[in-house]
């Protein structure tokens, strides 16, 4: 049985796996937002905006307050959807007493991908000085999905989006997925349904 991961792999010009284009969930992570209905989110409209001007496309954005429990819930139901194959989330990466976005999408986490927070705290230096430090964004792959835990600024987002994970995230899909290749997966069951 083909799945639409299938219909979209391919290689690079490198012979590498990939998925392309990707269908892209966003979680925004804010609890002023989700207690004001507050349309603007300049962290998920930047994501977004990121990864459909290089052909991707956004197949689920959730809005879910602070909270541990909410945040994990959200991802662990897209990365368990068959057509997600990245989720990016936004916010709550800091160092206050409800910053726990990294805590929530890291148990999850089959495998991490410290290069990412690495990187990009690397060119966030950049940007914001010894401020860097205090981003705690990660990355790591749940379910076969790649997913990146991003801070909620619209510059961050952008620096993470353009810089790392859209030039990356194809290949990071096609490769975390490669040994489901025509085959369906029956792990993903248990996700939807916890």
């Amino acid at each position: 049985m083909t799945t639409d991961h299938d219909e979209r792999r391919s290689t690079d010009d490198h012979g590498h796996d990939i998925i392309n284009p990707l269908h892209v969930g966003i979680v925004t992570v804010s609890s002023s937002r989700a207690r004001e209905d507050d349309p603007n989110d300049p962290g998920g409209d930047t994501i977004r905006d990121c990864f459909e001007a290089d052909g991707h496309e956004i197949r689920a954005r959730l809005l879910v307050r602070d909270d541990y429990s909410a945040i994990r819930t959200a991802v662990r139901r897209l990365v368990a959807r068959r057509d997600i194959d990245v989720v990016c989330t936004t916010g709550g990466t800091g160092v206050t007493v409800d910053d726990v976005s990294p805590e929530a999408t890291s148990s999850l986490f089959e495998r991490e991908l410290p290069g990412f927070g690495e990187l990009f705290r690397s060119l966030s230096w950049d940007e914001v000085g010894t401020r860097a430090m205090a981003s705690r964004a990660t990355a790591g792959i749940a379910v076969d999905t790649p997913v990146f835990c991003l801070p909620g600024s619209k510059s961050a987002c952008e620096t993470a989006c353009d810089e790392l994970i859209v030039p990356e995230a194809p290949h990071l899909a096609g490769l975390a997925t490669r040994h489901r290749t025509g085959t369906t997966d029956q792990t993903l069951a248990k996700y939807r349904d916890e």
